[in-house]
């Protein structure tokens, strides 16, 4: 077999049973290319987790189908082993064959706790280093070992010097790999065993990416000061306390050395380092290090978006690429949008013309990938999420972790990836000791409040709740619903919305309440901002930022982690500045008219409105009620009359669809007199 999947995806051939039971206690179907596969053979997927929800989509989706001679092809997949298939529903178990799927049979001769801790994704690396290497037997520890070298490309007995440890750890963390708890484990141990690198601090660089970019930050200016020393030999005074350093470990890296300097321009391009000023930054500026220092910020700005757009060319998702390629795609793509409009009349017809063409590659390759892969996304694990209504089922794991664990969801309505950009960068300026660990999710099509905000406060998808999907006011009891499914009630839930101007006391009197665990709560003020824009994405990005520099987010992020909450922080949706293509003139027919999607009752309605606008899409009900049809506006258009523009949302674009999920954290006073005596 060419890959893994194969030993799984051969068992699924059209129209031998119409539903298929699957205990599948590793969750192998629900790894994007094998969900992919089972659609392309025309099969459907519903996970067995609750069962009121089960019943509610088999009933409505396939069995009333099945009843009027439709055939179609379903799976019901258990996450349990074999023996549990059993205690599905009896009408389920006499209609359906049963299959069997689970990693060791995959990989009998690696260690299967090992082999399950890997993403699902890279499973093919080790697939293809078990049939090339043929591996004997291997305990933990040898599988550990395997894993790390054939699927990670980590060699920890040939890491000697600093410059091979930095080289591993930039290709990890640049590339955002997510290793196994149980991998890095091992490493941190070889490494130790071997004598090397003692004063490193190996526990929070190597397992954490935000904590390893800051280590290289809080050194680089000390590289600069060895530079200087070069190019005008003279006394560099290197005391940690002079540079206040906030991670322990050596003083001096190198940044110089091939291997990692090759790095080094990547890293400030694309804003996971930042320039620092220099009072050698005359002679500097001639070197190669000029990347990492600032001198006048609009040559800065045009530099960092000059090669932004060259290096982000090249790395466009394909096809068949996953989620977070797309994921790692939207944040750099994110950041030439904010680069654009800080430099405003300032840029070059020349750098328009290369981000509107770079824009004409991205629109069509995005929603190419979307067509082929949004309709597995929503069965991914909730952890880490890849969906908004995954977010509440990785918050409850946090909770159940401790009894004194407390979380809060702040939901940012309408917030789109650049515009988190320019508040991080507003509340980074406020407060100092902030961290953000920074991904992503995608919202839900079609990208409005009703649909997207709902699950992700439901954690569920909207087909969960067909009654409320054109409004929002079930919103508070779908969150305190899922809340009380995981056995929290009463005081422990708490919930708001419209928030964002001076009603801080209110937020502060709502999580006075001592028995609180869990707070939702809605900040809408992005959402009006943009309701009323008329000055486009630039005006977007002006007011996003006067909005953030008073103060409303930072006073709330300040209360909650005084109050011991772990701080989780997303949006519904994105927008995009869109022009007119005409309006429909359907009257009252569409449930809803937006500008950037209309939705109607039947097919027959939504393909009439369609006639007048070909290049319109008509969505499939992925995840959505049956008569629930939409109709998104063609790429970067909007249903409004033509020669007008509007920043608006509803359909598919990066900026609609990929939205931030931050976790807020912050950093630790250090003591360093504690530490010099420990």
């Amino acid at each position: 077999m060419s890959n893994w999947r194969d030993q799984v995806l051969k068992e699924f051939t059209p129209q031998v049973a119409r539903l298929t039971l699957v205990a599948d206690p590793d969750g192998l179907l629900l790894e994007e290319d094998i969900l992919h596969g089972i659609r392309e053979r025309g099969f459907e997927l519903i996970p067995f987790e609750d069962h009121v929800a089960f019943r509610y989509a088999y009933e409505s989706k396939f069995r009333s189908r099945w009843d009027r001679g439709e055939q179609t092809d379903l799976v019901v997949v258990l996450r349990s082993g074999a023996n549990d298939l059993g205690s599905l529903p009896y009408d389920l178990l006499q209609a359906g064959r049963r299959l069997y799927f689970n990693l060791g049979e995959i990989f009998p001769n690696l260690s299967y706790p090992v082999v399950a801790a890997l993403d699902r994704g890279d499973l093919d690396a080790l697939f293809r280093a078990q049939f090339q290497h043929k591996p004997s037997n291997m305990g933990d520890n040898a599988t550990k070992e395997f894993a790390l070298r054939h699927v990670f490309e980590i060699a920890p007995e040939l890491i000697k010097q600093p410059s091979d440890l930095l080289r591993v750890l930039l290709r990890r963390h640049y590339r955002g790999q997510r290793i196994p708890a149980i991998l890095d484990q091992r490493f941190i141990q070889v490494l130790r065993q071997n004598g090397l690198f003692e004063e490193w601090p190996l526990d929070k660089i190597v397992t954490d990416r935000e904590a390893f970019f800051a280590f290289l930050q809080e050194r680089w200016p000390v590289f600069l000061d060895r530079m200087a020393a070069i190019e005008q030999p003279r006394t560099v005074r290197e005391d940690k306390a002079v540079y206040g350093l906030q991670y322990s470990g050596p003083l001096d890296l190198p940044f110089d050395h091939d291997d990692v300097r090759v790095y080094i321009d990547n890293l400030f391009i694309e804003g996971l380092l930042h320039s620092v000023s220099h009072e050698n930054a005359d002679d500097l500026t001639s070197t190669w290090v000029e990347v990492g220092i600032q001198t006048d910020p609009a040559k800065d700005r045009h530099r960092r978006l000059d090669r932004l757009i060259e290096t982000i060319r090249d790395t466009i998702p394909t096809g068949d690429a996953r989620h977070t390629d797309w994921f790692r795609f939207g944040y750099a793509y994110a950041e030439i949008s904010v680069l654009e409009h800080e430099l405003g009349s300032g840029l070059s017809s020349d750098v328009r013309e290369r981000i509107e063409s770079l824009r004409l590659s991205v629109d069509p390759a995005f929603l190419t990938w979307v067509q082929d892969r949004f309709a597995g996304l929503h069965n991914q694990p909730p952890v880490p999420p890849a969906m908004l209504h995954h977010i509440p089922r990785a918050l409850a794991r946090k909770v159940s972790d401790s009894r004194e664990q407390k979380v809060a969801f702040l939901l940012v309505d309408g917030l789109a990836l650049d515009q988190w950009i320019v508040l991080r960068d507003v509340l980074q300026s406020q407060r100092h000791k902030l961290r953000f660990r920074e991904s992503a999710v995608f919202a839900w099509i079609p990208t409005i409040t009703s649909v997207s905000r709902q699950a992700a406060f439901a954690g569920k998808p909207p087909i969960y709740f067909p009654a409320s999907i054109n409004t929002t006011n079930k919103e508070q009891y779908l969150w305190t619903q899922f809340w009380a499914d995981q056995g929290l009630t009463g005081h422990a839930v708490t919930y708001a919305k419209g928030l964002g101007d001076s009603n801080i006391d209110k937020v502060r009197e709502l999580l006075s309440y001592p028995k609180i665990r869990v707070a939702g709560l809605v900040i809408d003020k992005v959402d009006k901002i943009m309701h009323g824009m008329e000055l486009g994405a630039a005006g977007m990005h002006n007011q996003v930022r006067q909005w953030a520099m008073q103060g409303f987010m930072s006073d709330l992020i300040d209360i909650l982690l005084d109050q011991g909450f772990q701080i989780f922080l997303s949006s519904d949706h994105g927008n995009v500045e869109a022009k007119g293509c005409g309006r429909p003139a359907e009257g009252a027919v569409a449930d809803i008219r937006g500008e950037r999607v209309r939705v109607y009752s039947d097919d027959l309605l939504r393909s009439a409105v369609k006639e007048r606008f070909p290049d319109a899409i008509e969505w499939p009900s992925f995840g959505l009620p049956d008569d629930y049809c939409a109709l998104l506006a063609p790429p970067r258009k909007a249903f409004i009359r033509a020669g007008e523009t509007i920043v608006g949302h509803g359909g598919i674009s990066i900026e609609e669809l990929i939205v931030p999920l931050i976790q807020i954290e912050r950093l630790p006073v250090r003591n360093m007199q504690t530490e010099r005596e420990t």
